[in-house]
C-alpha cells in the first residue's frame, strides 16, 4: 500500500483571537490546538508530516517537537496553496498519498482521515475532501458536485454566485491527494480571485479538468470539522469536547 504523508497548516497568526499569540497555540483541554491535531495524525501511519510555520514559527515548532514532523517556513501568508507549497521539497519525490489539515481544526477524529483515505483510494481517485453540512455555509467554501455526485469544483464565498452561496456542503479544509499530482496541479494555481490568494482549492478544479476523479466525503459530526478563529469558538470547542467524550462514554 502506497505511503501517506500529512501536510499541517500551521503560520496563521489568527488576528480573530484578540492575542498576540499565534492561533495554534491556544490551548485546548490544557493543550495547544496543534497537539491536537499531531496527535491525531499520530495515530494514523503516517511516514513524514511536514509543519508549515510563519508566525512565531520557533514557538509553534516548539509545540510540535515531540512528534517528529519536519518543519517549513511560510514567510508570506499568500493563501493556502502557497501554504502547501513550502511541503514540496520535503514531499515531491515520493509517490503516495498526501493529507492536508489545518493546525486549528482539533477535534477530527483519526477515524475521519482513516475513511477519507480509504474512499480516495476505493475510488482510485486523485483526490479526496472532507465536507459538512451546514443549516447556513456562511463564510465557507461551497463543494460543487455534477449530476453523479462527483466532486467538481470548490467554490470560495467571496467567489461564489448567489446560487452557490445557497449550497449546504461546505468544504472542511481537509483533503487528501495523490502526492505527484498535488504538487504538479499546485504550480498551476493562480491568483485570480477575490483574495488575491493562491488557492489550495483550485486544486480540485484543476485535477477535474485534467480528467481525474475527485470525491468527497461528508463528515457525520460537524463538530469534527470546525476550526477556531475566534474565543468565542475556542468555548465552543471546549464544549464540543466534552459532549463528545460524554457520548462516548454512554
Amino acid at each position: 500500500m502506497d505511503a501517506t504523508y500529512a501536510v499541517v497548516l500551521a503560520a496563521g497568526k489568527g488576528t480573530r483571537m484578540k492575542s498576540d499569540l499565534a492561533k495554534v497555540l491556544h490551548e485546548l483541554d490544557g493543550r495547544p490546538l496543534i497537539e491536537h491535531v499531531l496527535a491525531t495524525l499520530k495515530k494514523l501511519e503516517v511516514e513524514d508530516t511536514v509543519l508549515i510555520v510563519g508566525h512565531q514559527a520557533d514557538r509553534v515548532a516548539g509545540a510540535a517537537r515531540d512528534y517528529g514532523v519536519s518543519v517549513a517556513m511560510q514567510h508570506e501568508q499568500l493563501g493556502t496553496g502557497h501554504a502547501v507549497l513550502q511541503a514540496s521539497p520535503a514531499l515531491q519525490a515520493h509517490d503516495g498519498i498526501t493529507l492536508v489539515l489545518c493546525g486549528d481544526v482539533p477535534l477530527l477524529r483519526a477515524s475521519t482521515l482513516e475513511k477519507l483515505v480509504q474512499t480516495m483510494r476505493s475510488a482510485n481517485a486523485a483526490a479526496a475532501v472532507l465536507s459538512a453540512i451546514a443549516e447556513d455555509a456562511t463564510g465557507y467554501g461551497r463543494i460543487l458536485r455534477d449530476e453523479d455526485g462527483r466532486v467538481v469544483g470548490i467554490v470560495e464565498q467571496k467567489d461564489a454566485s448567489e446560487a452557490q452561496r445557497e449550497i449546504r456542503e461546505y468544504n472542511s479544509g481537509t483533503y487528501c491527494f495523490d502526492n505527484k499530482m498535488l504538487w504538479s496541479a499546485l504550480e498551476q494555481v493562480g491568483s485570480d480571485n477575490a483574495q488575491g490568494e493562491f488557492y489550495l482549492t483550485d486544486v480540485v478544479e484543476i485535477l477535474v479538468k485534467g480528467g481525474h476523479t475527485v470525491v468527497g466525503v461528508v463528515c457525520e459530526d460537524e463538530r469534527e470539522v470546525q476550526g477556531i478563529n475566534s474565543p468565542e469558538d475556542l468555548a465552543r470547542a471546549h464544549r464540543d469536547l466534552q459532549a463528545m467524550r460524554d457520548a462516548r462514554g454512554a
